[in-house]
């Protein structure tokens, strides 16, 4: 357990930039194995974490996936905290061979027996006062209290993901391998009103396309945001930044 937390503090030291190019942003998959990719495969990166999934154009749900990644002169590595499709994956670290010319990614590894070659694009390298991955703090009640905190010690973790304009949260337990859930699409930021608009929801493919509208503030670290969830019930959360 030692080695592994070590190896893992390596990858969250090592930064997104390589050679002066930054990963930060939402990338989509052109390609796979030379093929063009007909589904919808969106990826997000900050810093150190990244999130992906796969759905078709109609918003059914595929597979997602995500953890910690860091890249060197000769390495893409990945170590899954989560992986819809074998859980058998999470943290297990995988390396691939990768290029990286402007706003294109290739990345190649040999899995499930085969090679496997993908080639990304950047498509969102803008900015917001969201930009990161951020960790479920707590609940917040009618009186604007947050309660106790869940923190990053626990294995069971609800994150969120964004870019300039995309948002992708997961539910799971990395000990376990548990999945609870998944979802994801684009958002605005404007006058203190965060909109969601969902692309894909592990749990109900029905709420895709859906529209949310959260008040929205930032406390230094901490996001709060208060609303109305995809079910009609009230939400009022707060998120704090972690990567």
């Amino acid at each position: 357990m030692k080695a592994l937390m070590k190896f893992l503090m390596i990858f969250i030291l090592t930064a997104s930039v390589v050679y002066g190019q930054s990963l930060n942003g939402a990338w989509k998959l052109v390609t796979q194995n030379g093929k063009p990719f007909t589904e919808e495969a969106v990826k997000i990166y900050s810093d150190s974490y990244f999130m992906f999934a796969i759905y078709d154009k109609e918003g059914k749900f595929i597979k997602a996936g995500g953890g910690i990644y860091s890249v060197d002169k000769k390495n893409y590595t990945e170590v899954l905290d989560f992986y819809t499709t074998d859980s058998t994956k999470v943290r297990q670290p995988v390396n691939y061979s990768y290029s990286l010319k402007k706003d294109e990614l290739t990345i190649e590894a040999p899995m499930h027996g085969m090679v496997l070659k993908e080639t990304w694009k950047k498509v969102d390298a803008t900015t917001s006062p969201l930009n990161g991955a951020w960790r479920f703090g707590a609940r917040v009640n009618d009186e604007g209290v947050a309660g106790e905190r869940r923190g990053g010690a626990s294995p069971r973790q609800t994150l969120k993901i964004l870019s300039g304009n995309h948002f992708q949260w997961a539910a799971f337990n990395y000990e376990t391998k548990q999945f609870m859930g998944t979802g994801g699409g684009t958002y605005k930021l404007e006058g203190g009103k965060y909109t969601e608009t969902i692309r894909f929801f592990s749990r109900d493919n029905s709420r895709a396309g859906m529209s949310l509208t959260f008040d929205c503030r930032l406390e230094g670290t901490d996001w709060y945001h208060m609303g109305k969830g995809t079910t009609g019930n009230p939400v009022s959360e707060v998120w704090e930044k972690i990567k």
